[in-house]
This record gives C-alpha cells, sequence and structure tokens, in this order.
C-alpha cells in the first residue's frame, strides 16, 4: 500500500494532539454550556441559602420602614432589566473568569465577618457583591457585561444606615423648614420659626424627620439611574439627569411641607396627621416622579432633534 494514503496513528488516535479538534485538553474548545449552566445554578442555589440568616431584617426594612419601602422594587427592577437582556445572553459565549472567584470568596469571608459583628449594611450589600463575583466565574466577562448594570443597580436595595441617614436628615428637616416658612411669609400667612417648629396664629405644627426629604431623595436617585440608562449613550445627560434628582426630591419636599402648613393655618393641625399626612406624601412623590419623567423625556427629545438636523 502507498505510505501516503496510510492513517497516522498520531493524528487520530492521540488526544494529546493539539491539532486534534476534539481534544478535550484544547483551550481553544469552547466550554460546555450545559455543564456550565449546572455549575451556575448549583452554586446559584448554595449563595441563595447562606444568605438566609439576612433575608428577614432586610424585608422588614422594606415593609416596616418607610425610609427604605423602595427597596423591596428593586429587586423587580433588576430581574426585568436582565429579562429584557434575554436574547443576547442566549447569544452570549459562556467562561470561566478566574477573578470571579476571588469577588465571591472575598464577598463571601466579608458576609461572615459583618453578620458576627452585625455590621447590617456591609452583610446586605455582600448580597450583591458576591453575586457579581458568582456570575464571573461561572459563567464569564461576556455575559457579565451585558447584565453589569441591573447587577449593580441592585446595590438600591440595601437600607441606609441610621447613622448616615440621622446625620443627613435632621439638616434637611431644617432646610425644608426654613424655606417653607419663608414662602408661606411671602404669601402673607403670619409663621413663626423655631428649629423645625412652625408657629401659626391658632396653631403649630412640627416639621418632623420624617418630613426631610431624604426619603423621597432616596427613591428619586433611584429612578433617575433607571431612567438614565434607558437613555442614550451621552454620558454628560445621563450625569445631568442623575444629579438633578436630588434638586427635584427637595423642591417635592418643600411643597409638600409648605402646602401642609398652609392647609394647617387654615384647617388645625390634625391635616398634618393620619391620612392626609400620608396622602400627601403619596402625592408629592408622584408629582416629583411626573417631574423627572418630563425630563427625561425632554432630554431624549432634544437628542433626537439633533439627529434630525444631522
Amino acid at each position: 500500500m502507498n505510505s501516503s494514503n496510510s492513517i497516522n496513528p498520531s493524528n487520530s488516535s492521540n488526544p494529546t494532539n493539539p491539532m486534534n479538534p476534539i481534544n478535550p485538553m484544547n483551550p481553544i474548545n469552547p466550554m460546555n454550556p450545559i455543564n456550565s449552566k449546572t455549575k451556575f445554578i448549583v452554586l446559584l442555589i448554595l449563595w441563595a441559602v447562606a444568605f438566609i440568616p439576612v433575608y428577614p431584617g432586610l424585608i422588614s426594612k422594606w415593609l416596616y420602614h418607610s425610609n427604605n419601602s423602595h427597596g423591596i422594587l428593586v429587586p423587580l427592577i433588576s430581574a426585568f432589566l436582565v429579562w429584557q437582556k434575554r436574547n443576547q445572553l442566549r447569544q452570549a459565549s459562556v467562561s470561566n473568569f478566574g477573578w470571579g472567584m476571588a469577588i465571591l470568596a472575598g464577598s463571601m469571608i466579608l458576609y461572615i465577618l459583618s453578620y458576627v459583628g452585625a455590621v447590617a449594611v456591609v452583610s446586605r450589600a455582600m448580597i450583591v457583591f458576591s453575586l457579581i463575583g458568582l456570575i464571573l466565574f461561572a459563567l464569564g466577562k461576556p455575559i457579565y457585561s451585558i447584565i453589569k448594570f441591573p447587577l449593580f443597580y441592585m446595590l438600591f436595595m440595601v437600607p441606609v444606615p441610621d447613622t448616615i441617614y440621622n446625620l443627613v436628615a435632621f439638616p434637611l428637616q431644617l432646610f425644608a423648614t426654613k424655606v417653607s416658612a419663608f414662602i408661606i411669609q411671602i404669601l402673607t400667612i403670619p409663621v413663626y420659626r423655631e428649629g423645625n417648629m412652625l408657629y401659626f396664629a391658632q396653631t403649630q405644627l412640627a416639621v418632623a424627620e420624617a418630613c426631610s426629604g431624604l426619603r423621597s431623595m432616596m427613591a428619586f436617585v433611584m429612578l433617575s439611574f433607571l431612567f438614565a440608562y434607558m437613555m442614550d449613550k451621552k454620558w454628560k445627560k445621563r450625569i445631568f439627569l442623575v444629579l438633578s434628582a436630588i434638586p427635584l426630591a427637595l423642591f417635592s419636599n418643600i411643597v409638600r411641607v409648605t402646602g401642609t402648613g398652609i392647609l394647617a393655618h387654615f384647617y388645625g393641625a390634625q391635616v398634618a396627621r393620619g391620612f392626609l399626612h400620608e396622602f400627601s406624601g403619596l402625592a408629592v412623590f408622584a408629582f416629583g416622579f411626573i417631574l423627572l419623567s418630563l425630563e427625561y423625556l425632554i432630554l431624549n427629545k432634544v437628542r433626537e432633534k439633533r439627529e434630525t438636523n444631522i
């Protein structure tokens, strides 16, 4: 037989031949997506179980502390944003990223230490960072790059520590009281301010800590990041939209305190309690949300006009 037609055993049976396309040791070969997904699901279940001690306190903060009530929406929003990327995720390649294991291990160590040390904000934040490490390790950078915003957006579900809240709330409380008193006086309604108290002819009104505006500020900042994500990739517009959430929250809160003060002058301090107080909070939040939405639409409209002119 002609030697040129003979089969070279080194090319057909040697599994370590780098030219062998079925060589399992060849680094060029892609990962088995079924094995990768199975590994990810197993690790995800273990990850979810590991944070069981944190869930009750976190959910309690969402449900029973109005300052953090927006947090319950964050996981749902993040899940929806990931779902929107489902077609890109199906097409993305699955790989391993070694630094993901380092991020995952470091996050779990910090979680254990902070949980033992009763540092709630760190243990809750590690839910997000450990998940980022898990996705990097099990699925790779291509998939992480597609869903990195929804992942980091989950940080908004972590409640603000009480120490920081108390530190910021009181100056905002005084600011809202001063500006509201000034506006009420301009409207020729006699009012005297002392600290966070507003004294009218027939009644008095205390601007409580809950009326500092910090609650709506956190919610508006959370929404502004979402709107900025949905905008085009002009970073100046995105930064402007996010930064504008703070003055919008302050303005909305001043409208609430001023309106409550005017009603208290005419109808008594009972308007600042109970249902009317809660309803005014919801109404002012809706007012601020509408302003933020209008700003988002205007900024997008400016972009469309520029593209049309070009």
